[in-house]
């Protein structure tokens, strides 16, 4: 069997993340931050340099993302405190952040969803940024 058979393109990856996930628009991301979710901006310093924050957004870069997050891990943070915390993961244009909201579902943490159409969303419907 030729690798290509088995293969999975980033078009069915993304695909199968995102049918585990509840995505949330710009706003209902704002009113759930509001209820106490937390809003994990998972760009690199230089792209959030370029295009800006999300101000109360946690900066969590994606390549530690899991471990971050994973209550059972030694390097959590204190707000993995447990398998139900709500977590929206943003990236720049909400592709990334499906990825990473299913890895985290993949821990256990069933909640974890993303921002549709990340922070270039999240300003072109005028929240607030810096």
């Amino acid at each position: 069997m030729s690798a290509e058979a088995v293969a999975t393109s980033v078009v069915e990856l993304l695909a199968s993340a995102r049918a585990g996930l509840r995505r949330l628009d710009p706003r209902e991301a704002l009113a759930a931050t509001g209820a106490g979710a937390v809003l994990v901006d998972i760009r690199p310093a230089a792209q959030r340099a370029e295009e800006g924050e999300v101000p109360g957004a946690m900066t969590v870069e994606r390549n530690v993302l899991e471990w971050r997050f994973d209550p059972a891990s030694d390097a959590r943070l204190p707000q993995a405190t447990g398998y139900d915390v709500d977590v929206i993961v943003l990236c720049s244009e909400g592709y990334t952040s499906s990825l990473a909201a299913d890895a985290l579902r993949s821990l256990g943490l069933h909640s974890a969803t993303d921002v549709d159409g990340g922070f270039q969303a999240w300003a072109a419907a005028g929240l607030p940024t810096r």
